[in-house]
């Protein structure tokens, strides 16, 4: 083709080439559903909702705006996505710890909460059953009008929390629980293959940790007996003498707590007693306070 031919198809190739780029150079403006995200620590287990917040309008939004009986994204824009750092019951239901798009279909009577493995979807216009995690059934309630969709946590504790998404006078409580216990045990022995197991603190903190949520005992007894090795104290051989008391070995209990109490200094108990009191066990701090005179 000659040189002077191809100069109009060139021209016309960058003009295209302008326009393409120009369509990817728009500015930011706010979002008509801002995106917000709320958080929630039980125990060692971090939870959080991430998702876009529509606004009512005026709509009628229950059985209007969202339909009955179809999956609906549970927010607007891109997926809602529940996210947890460890294992949890949904209404008394399993869910491993993992990042999750969640998803609902709501009804008047009751609401189906979907937990789906794929997290990273466009809405529920490419939602799948064979990728769910998990469904639940839970009962609606009324509540206050909310202009905003929105996702709380009520009701924190150390075992759990309710989670709610709330909007234009609904409420969807949905409950969440927590084996607190078993994942701090678990945290503690990850953290024992690093330099606290060089040390007897951290062999003797599991083991109490697990006397006192009576869990895993006779594993417990081998970690307080490493804590021992490593540098015998009061608070270790207390601790040996709670473990060998609660499997039933009485004599030995308390053969281990006189040998405690004879090596240790007044200091070292009543130090002792003050963590026992900060952790809830008020009896066993004021059993080795008497024996000191207080």
């Amino acid at each position: 083709m000659p040189r002077l031919a191809l100069a109009p198809l060139l021209f016309a190739l960058v003009l295209a080439s302008g326009a393409a780029q120009a369509q990817n150079r728009t500015l930011t403006t706010p979002e008509a559903s801002p995106h917000a995200r709320v958080e929630q620590t039980v125990g060692l287990t971090e939870m959080s909702v991430e998702y876009h917040r529509p606004a009512a309008r005026g709509r009628e939004i229950w059985g209007g705006l969202v339909p009955y009986g179809e999956v609906w994204r549970a927010g607007a824009n891109e997926n809602t996505v529940f996210e947890t750092s460890t294992a949890i019951m949904i209404e008394g239901q399993p869910l491993e710890a993992g990042r999750y798009g969640l998803h609902t279909i709501p009804g008047e009577g009751e609401w189906t909460v979907i937990f789906s493995t794929m997290a990273d979807a466009w809405g529920s216009y490419s939602y799948d059953r064979a990728e769910d995690a998990l469904r639940v059934t839970v009962a609606p309630r009324s509540a206050p009008e909310a202009e905003r969709l929105q996702y709380r946590f009520d009701a924190p504790s150390a075992s759990g929390a309710t989670l709610v998404l709330h909007w234009a006078g609904l409420e969807v409580p949905v409950s969440v629980t927590v084996d607190t216990p078993a994942v701090v045990l678990a945290s503690m022995e990850r953290e024992l293959r690093g330099v606290p197991r060089f040390f007897w603190e951290g062999w003797n903190q599991i083991a109490e940790y697990a006397l006192d949520n009576e869990m895993r005992m006779e594993e417990a007894l081998t970690w307080v007996e490493t804590s021992i090795a490593r540098q015998p104290t009061f608070a270790n051989r207390m601790t040996k003498a709670g473990l060998l008391a609660a499997l039933g070995q009485t004599q030995e209990a308390e053969a281990v707590r006189e040998d405690a109490h004879v090596s240790a200094s007044a200091e070292e108990v009543r130090a002792w007693a003050r963590a026992r009191q900060q952790a809830g066990q008020t009896d066993q701090a004021e059993a080795a306070l008497e024996r000191i005179g207080g």
